[in-house]
């Protein structure tokens, strides 16, 4: 027992070794929570929920992503692939040189069972477009090339298994020998509470370093990767006027490798998962009642001014 509370600490400590407290200046990019607000809205609003079964609604959702992606200065495309007799699709969208190296920023658009799936993961796709708009409307010089891909499959059943969307596209770089600096996940990113006690943990050690209420933004990664976890939160940080924490860790810590990031993992691709920590906050997680009113989409758009910064930088 005394040994199994002494690995707990050190793992909150190894966990908390990169993190950091500073948030930056207020950025000039021209974050638009109303389009955010209206792709979650976009999402949310196909029925039947968007989940495996539904096939119709989930080439909705990826019909709607490609079609913003097509309004971008971007090469857009579709990646099919096949689970068990049935067609589905990760939607691209590339910037800048494709024989540069990569930088791949990713969310899912399916949703767990009959959940409307607005945080989990309306808003990740909606930061990913968001992004894509940026990036086309300031035209920034870009120093690598940058992929932006909405992933199908990655909830249950599918999740940890070669069906998952994300899965399909790490395979493809890797076996395309492409290099990739960086893999950003972005997994429910717009549920955000100030009320004590709002944020809650894998284990009651992290309560003595990470803040008790969740209004915070976490960058995730596991042990062998804490350089690349803190360049993309300090790079955040000086972004964005939210806090920007992180989390070095085991995979094994409950949550760590929950989303498409672990696709990467198995390939040997350095990847990190931006998170507003989903269960672990938000009451609605996995619910009928994760809907649009629950999000918070100026703190939202602060976490996609952030990123934006960090995918520039990196």
């Amino acid at each position: 027992m005394k040994l199994a509370l002494l690995l707990f600490m050190c793992i909150a400590w190894c966990s908390r070794a990169v993190s950091g407290t500073a948030q930056g200046t207020v950025s000039p990019i021209p974050v638009n929570k109303d389009r955010l607000k209206a792709d979650v809205q976009a999402l949310t609003s196909i029925v039947p929920p968007r989940n495996y079964r539904n096939l119709a609604s989930l080439n909705r959702g990826a019909d709607y992503i490609q079609t913003e992606f097509q309004k971008l200065n971007c090469a857009a495309r579709v990646q099919n692939f096949t689970v068990d007799g049935r067609e589905y699709r990760n939607v691209i969208c590339s910037f800048g040189n494709k024989d540069t190296e990569r930088i791949i920023v990713g969310a899912h658009y399916d949703v767990h069972g009959n959940t409307p799936g607005a945080d989990d993961n309306g808003s990740g796709v909606a930061g990913l477009l968001e992004l894509g708009r940026l990036i086309n409307e300031v035209k920034p010089p870009l120093k690598r090339g940058i992929d932006l891909v909405a992933y199908s499959l990655e909830e249950p059943p599918f999740f940890r298994t070669h069906h998952m969307g994300s899965h399909i596209h790490a395979r493809s770089l890797f076996e395309g020998k492409v290099k990739v600096k960086v893999m950003i996940c972005l997994e429910s990113i717009g549920y955000f509470s100030d009320e004590p006690g709002s944020q809650s943990f894998p284990a009651f050690f992290f309560r003595w370093l990470y803040p008790e209420r969740g209004n915070f933004i976490v960058v995730v990664g596991k042990w062998g990767q804490g350089d690349l976890v803190r360049q993309v939160k300090n790079r955040m940080s000086r972004g964005s006027r939210i806090h920007v924490d992180s989390i070095v860790t085991a995979p094994a810590v409950p949550g760590i490798d929950l989303s498409d990031h672990l696709s990467y993992w198995k390939f040997g691709y350095g990847a990190v998962m931006v998170t507003d920590t989903a269960f672990y906050r938000n009451p609605h997680y996995h619910e009928s009642s994760d809907r649009i009113e629950t999000l918070d989409f100026e703190r939202m758009a602060e976490v996609v001014r952030g990123l934006y910064r960090a995918v520039l930088d990196l």
